[in-house]
């Protein structure tokens, strides 16, 4: 999980500036709203979340993972398979969610013990991200989140 904090400017900053960062960084913004307050994660994409206004506590990991606060400018990126609910929010919370090209169908899975086996494989499967979100080809992301070789015989 990668935590941008104020990474987009306040100046007149709103959803379409946090849409526009996103595709110039060439990740596909969905959709605007809030974090569900259950938690859930997906299987077939990583996810972007920028905050366009307001703040709120969400809780990343699970239940007893880590409480994380976002505000207006940050983004997060999580890696498939991180779970994530809304904890509280400010009544103007906003965020805008952004997804790699070709990760658009994503689902939402609520850690079911049937779905993991098949949802572990599709996360394993998965490919990286070939752009930062917010940096783009050099953002943070690609050096810090680097996948490890398959061992070799």
């Amino acid at each position: 999980m990668l935590h941008y904090v104020a990474v987009i400017p306040d100046i007149d900053l709103d959803a379409h500036m946090v849409e526009a960062v996103f595709d110039i960084c060439e990740w596909v913004p969905l959709w605007r709203g809030g974090v569900f307050d259950y938690h859930h994660y997906h299987s077939t994409a990583h996810e972007a979340l920028g905050v366009a206004s307001g703040t709120a506590t969400l809780m990343l990991g699970g239940p007893g993972g880590r409480e994380v606060t976002v505000d207006k400018g940050d983004v997060l990126v999580l890696p498939a398979g991180t779970a994530h609910c809304c904890l509280k929010a400010s009544d103007d919370f906003l965020v805008v969610g952004a997804y790699p090209p070709g990760q658009e169908n994503y689902d939402i899975l609520r850690g079911e013990a049937d779905e993991r086996p098949a949802a572990l494989e599709r996360i394993l499967n998965l490919p990286t991200p070939t752009t930062d979100p917010v940096g783009g080809d050099d953002g943070y992301l690609m050096n810090l989140w680097v996948r490890p070789s398959a061992p070799t015989r």
